[in-house]
């Protein structure tokens, strides 16, 4: 008995269109790149409830003929390739003819489009590839195509998408992506009527400004690097710009946007001793190269690229790279004393330009709690590092006994609520015996009957701040303290979307923040227990950690927050701890439900025993 039998075209159809259309991100990015091969000066996306009831994009591109319209629909009906050869000499965006036939598998579809010059346009309407109307229509010149309630004749599809703000997110990035790649063409943006984005025509520089806010301006710095083989430009962040997480990064090779591990660790390494590395670099960069040194045609989303040669491309990303860097004074000289002149611009203006001159200005000025090393420190000689271990020698002394008194006076209070303390039998703290002692103003050491305990006080202390945020969350509620001054801050649309998503749960923690105006935010109160400082920065903060947690764990809204939050607030390493505050952390901490990691899965504390110390100490 035969039981192979090729599947019904309705079928096979739904199955092509999900690996073409995963979401309504997805659908988006295919009718705008058809609008952009059309030749539009302006596109205007329209969507409700975050795509999933409309999709709709209006060009004022070339247009379609009635048999063209028709056609579009078909399966593997394209404009943009004759032969085979043609796909490896592409520069549209769309060439396989799939986009339009698998929309109209999954999609109630009406598509309205004209000629220029013609005086009657068409309209056509499908319904799951079915047409149920093809007529003569007025309508302006170009194409407008709407989607309406997709995944309609596949339910299952339809509920493993995400909520409104994570489909609404995956739209603006789509959005972002095209309009950063075409500076020369307007767009607009609107969700339920609410216009999100308007970009007028311009210049890259104008678009990134426009598309990620006006403090980008003095944030980037471009980038130019230029071969027979290979053309780089476009521009990167400085990098006390950088941010935790990698959202903020675009690479176009001809005008495509692209997703390379192996191009980002190009840009990444000329960053190198720059910033932390657990940061992020912003850039926008643009590659150009004959298109028959590369292959488009290795994924359906058209995400991936194979180069003929990737060595040579990631040498030279890195390259313009570094030298955009130290073109415009951003990267850190070798050697200060010989290139004195480069300050005259200001670059470098009266800041100590070493570890050991950090160190020492510092001291005299009685600043230690900011002896963190700067983003872009640079590694010191053999003989520099000898002076400066015995500079922090001489210091860790100076640091006992600072001349004003107690150098905790020099760092801000952090709040010190009493918790009573819940005894763990791993630690058996000796509370009455010597007090603990903060090192490396990160680890503080306490003693125990069977050794000793060491605390990272960072993951500490946001062990104990993601419980009390959960706790919180749960009685929704918690005490406000009103700013004398309230704070305006402005971020982009999808910051923005995330924010007013989450905005009811951090207010009901004690944040008073309130919408002001198209992506612009007033902070008119935070929480009592939080220290006082830049507001603003912590709730950017927030946010940037709000992205990183829910695309990585599959924590729930309200842990994602927490979670969130308690890395927002907790002190951080480099804080000058007294001994008191040491003491109402380790109570905080053995108090916690989990006390032994921090929410990240990071130990909060290890314990060393005593037979473990007298192993160190043997001769082998």
């Amino acid at each position: 008995m035969d039981i192979i039998r090729l599947l019904p075209d309705n079928i096979a159809n739904q199955i092509a269109a999900g690996e073409v259309i995963q979401r309504p991100a997805s659908a988006v990015k295919e009718l705008m790149e058809n609008s952009i091969d059309s030749g539009a000066t302006h596109i205007k996306l329209i969507c409700k409830v975050a795509g999933k009831t409309l999709i709709q994009v209006i060009d004022n591109g070339c247009g379609m003929s009635e048999t063209d319209a028709r056609m579009s629909f078909e399966k593997h009906a394209t404009s943009k390739i004759r032969t085979a050869e043609d796909l490896f000499n592409i520069r549209t965006m769309g060439f396989r003819g799939e986009a339009l036939a698998s929309i109209a598998a999954i999609a109630q579809v009406e598509l309205k489009t004209r000629q220029i010059g013609e005086q009657l346009g068409t309209c056509i309407e499908i319904e799951g590839m079915k047409v149920t109307k093809q007529e003569p229509c007025q309508t302006p010149e170009g194409t407008s195509i709407a989607i309406k309630n997709l995944f309609f004749n596949v339910p299952a599809r339809r509920n493993f998408l995400k909520s409104d703000s994570v489909e609404l997110k995956n739209i603006i990035d789509e959005f972002q992506r095209i309009a950063l790649a075409h500076p020369k063409i307007g767009f607009q943006l609107y969700n339920n009527d609410y216009e999100m984005y308007h970009l007028k025509p311009g210049n890259l520089k104008q678009r990134i400004v426009a598309v990620f806010g006006d403090n980008y301006a003095e944030k980037i710095v471009p980038v130019e690097e230029k071969s027979y083989a290979l053309h780089v430009y476009g521009f990167v962040g400085k990098p006390e710009f950088s941010k935790k997480t990698r959202g903020e990064q675009f690479i176009f090779v001809n005008n495509r946007f692209i997703k390379s591990a192996y191009l980002n660790h190009a840009v990444s390494m000329a960053f190198e001793q720059m910033m932390p590395k657990d940061q992020f670099p912003f850039f926008v960069l643009f590659l150009d190269i004959d298109p028959t040194k590369i292959d488009i045609n290795v994924h359906p989303a058209k995400h991936e690229i194979k180069f003929e040669d990737e060595r040579l491309v990631y040498t030279f990303v890195n390259l313009g790279v570094k030298h955009s860097l130290g073109a415009y004074s951003v990267s850190p000289t070798l050697d200060f004393n010989q290139e004195a002149h480069l300050n005259q611009g200001g670059a470098f203006d009266q800041q100590p330009r070493t570890w050991l001159e950090i160190t020492q200005h510092a001291v005299q000025h009685k600043e230690a709690k900011k002896f963190a090393p700067p983003s872009n420190f640079q590694p010191l000689s053999g003989r520099e590092e000898n002076n400066l271990k015995n500079w922090e020698r001489a210091f860790d002394t100076v640091g006992k006994q600072p001349a004003s008194g107690k150098l905790e006076e020099h760092a801000p209070e952090w709040p010190q609520p009493k918790v009573e303390s819940e005894e763990h039998p791993e630690t058996e703290l000796i509370k009455e015996a010597v007090p603990p002692h903060q090192i490396q103003r990160r680890f503080i050491v306490s003693q125990i009957k069977s050794g000793f305990i060491l605390i990272d006080q960072q993951a500490a202390h946001e062990r104990i701040m993601f419980e009390r945020y959960l706790k919180l969350i749960e009685k929704n509620r918690n005490e406000s303290q009103r700013q004398l001054f309230p704070q305006s801050f402005e971020l982009n649309a999808g910051d923005a979307q995330i924010l007013l998503d989450i905005l009811p749960e951090i207010n009901n923690l004690g944040f008073d923040i309130q919408e002001f105006g198209r992506n612009s935010f007033v902070i008119h109160g935070f929480p009592a227990d939080i220290v006082q400082g830049d507001e603003k920065k912590m709730v950017e903060e927030l946010i940037e950690q709000y992205k990183m947690n829910s695309s990585v764990t599959r924590l729930s809204k309200r842990e994602t927050l927490a979670k969130s939050l308690a890395y927002s607030s907790a002190i951080k390493t480099g804080k000058v701890l007294s001994v008191e505050e040491m003491k109402t952390l380790i109570d905080e901490l053995f108090a916690c439900q989990n006390p032994y990691t921090a929410p990240n899965g990071r130990f909060t504390f290890i314990t060393i025993n005593n037979d473990e110390l007298e192993k160190r100490f043997e001769n082998k």
